[in-house]
């Protein structure tokens, strides 16, 4: 399914954020209210900012590409992770800031004050909503850390979500110095009816449609020691999915075709080819059993998503660098570069554990030995290699410079998928040997943070930017309220 809406660059995207933000706050400026300190006048501009902060997050989620579309998956999960910090900064210093002035002329009456924001009845929507956001966002940092089944955490984040934004709702228009009436009170009444209509697509119109237009597994091949391909085709009255080479799907199966229980995989295939194939290693919960999937059964693709593309970096010639089943996306790639006879230069560099965790590798051999095609390969296994046309150990930045040998840095762009580790190694390695930052594009489905590369750096400063923007929007609120 592709979005109806266009898809808007990151700055604009962050532009659009920033103003979304400052509406009910300059809606708020045109209310009259009953004078009160600076710090009051700051807390309600924190409280209002993470409230509509939290609205946005709904639609930071990945599954919206007027959203995700031009920054991918990787980059628009990466603000979704930091948004919500910066939001829960700003609920827990909501409370705080309203009791700071009295804190200084006496400490005793303001623990009394703040005291009687937790337990007044008439505060407990926004305590529920304070303690829903706290555990949400914990729980989400900690997520590789709990004993929870990912298909249990993912419906645990949604009740979380929706208690923390409800109970916001109705904090803000029932004891909201600047939300009880007027019309920042109809902008959140707005906005709770968009949360609504967002959350009907995601788990309605999306819950329907993966029903309405079923597809059906025709094949599961064994390509490598736990590692799946399923040939999908779309079932009768099923139309076709359009899609680019290496993007991505949400899928599911039999009985289980509902949005909370599909998980992302990568397109291995062409779309010259009728359907479409997926590569899947036993890596979970759910893929453990990908392998005895039953020939005939129901299954249930959202898509296609992300960035992951030619056509949407349109590089000169191009660098595919693939680790363990990050070779999926490439292996969609090179298979589409094969079938339209693309004669960019490319070079797929495919590294695994053991010889035996290389999938599809006689037909990458095949597709490398085609004279239609500039492709160079390299087969790398950390174990001893088991075959003349393989090499031990990892790729280094020697290696990658062969890689490079005789294609300019500024016109190729490097493609990379597999292990967070290595996608970092790789991708600062790259970038000490020529390439350009915006040359370096990588995948991860890898959202539990750890080690980073320069380019995650560089784009978390980006985003802390819009944080302290926001921190801007909210003193240049007090200010002018005051």
């Amino acid at each position: 399914m592709h979005a109806i809406l266009p898809r808007f660059s990151g700055r604009t995207l962050a532009m659009i954020y920033l103003l979304g933000m400052a509406v009910p706050l300059a809606l708020a400026l045109a209310q009259r209210v009953a004078p009160a300190a600076l710090w009051e006048y700051a807390a309600a501009a924190l409280g209002i900012v993470a409230l509509a902060g939290m609205a946005v997050q709904f639609v930071t989620s990945g599954r919206f590409e007027a959203a995700s579309g031009q920054l991918g998956i990787d980059k628009i999960m990466s603000f979704h992770k930091i948004a919500a910090w910066w939001l829960l900064l700003a609920v827990l210093a909501h409370p705080l800031l309203y009791v700071l002035p009295t804190w200084a002329a006496d400490p005793a009456l303001a623990r009394i004050r703040l005291e009687f924001y937790v337990t007044d009845p008439g505060y407990r929507s926004g305590v529920g909503a304070l303690g829903a956001l706290l555990l949400l966002v914990v729980s989400s940092a900690l997520r590789e850390r709990l004993p929870l089944p990912y298909e249990l955490w993912r419906a645990t984040h949604v009740v979380l979500a929706l208690v923390a934004v409800i109970g916001g709702l109705h904090h803000a228009i029932a004891v909201g110095r600047f939300s009880a009436e007027g019309p920042v009170a109809g902008f959140w009444w707005l906005l709770g009816a968009g949360i609504a209509a967002v959350m009907a697509t995601l788990y309605g119109w999306r819950w329907w449609h993966l029903h309405r237009h079923p597809w059906r597994l025709q094949a599961v091949t064994k390509r490598a020691d736990r590692m799946w391909e399923l040939d999908i085709q779309p079932a009768p009255g099923t139309p076709p999915l359009p899609y680019h080479a290496g993007q991505f799907v949400w899928m599911t199966d039999r009985g289980r075709r509902f949005p909370l229980l599909d998980h992302p995989f990568s397109i291995a295939d062409s779309p010259a080819r009728p359907g479409l194939s997926l590569l899947i290693k036993e890596a979970g919960d759910y893929t453990s059993q990908i392998g005895q999937l039953p020939e005939g059964c129901s299954i249930g693709i959202d898509g296609p998503y992300g960035e992951f593309t030619l056509e949407a970096h349109d590089p000169a010639a191009v660098l595919l660098i693939g680790g363990g089943v990050g070779i999926a996306p490439l292996l969609g790639i090179l298979r589409d570069m094969a079938e339209r006879g693309d004669r960019r230069p490319v070079r797929l560099a495919y590294a695994v554990g053991q010889p035996q965790n290389f999938a599809c590798l006689e037909e990458l051999r095949r597709i490398a030995a085609d004279a239609g095609l500039d492709l160079k390969l390299w087969l790398l296994t950390e174990d001893g290699p088991a075959e003349p046309d393989m090499a031990q150990g990892r790729l280094t930045p020697e290696r990658l410079r062969a890689m490079l040998e005789g294609l300019d840095p500024a016109r190729t762009k490097a493609m990379i998928c597999g292990p967070g580790p290595m996608v970092v190694a790789v991708s600062d390695a790259l970038l000490d040997l020529g390439l350009p930052m915006a040359n370096v594009i990588y995948e991860r489905f890898d959202y539990a943070g750890g080690t980073r590369s320069r380019q995650d750096r560089a784009r978390t400063r980006a985003f802390v930017s819009v944080g302290a923007a926001l921190g801007v929007l909210v003193a240049g609120f007090a200010v002018l309220a005051g």
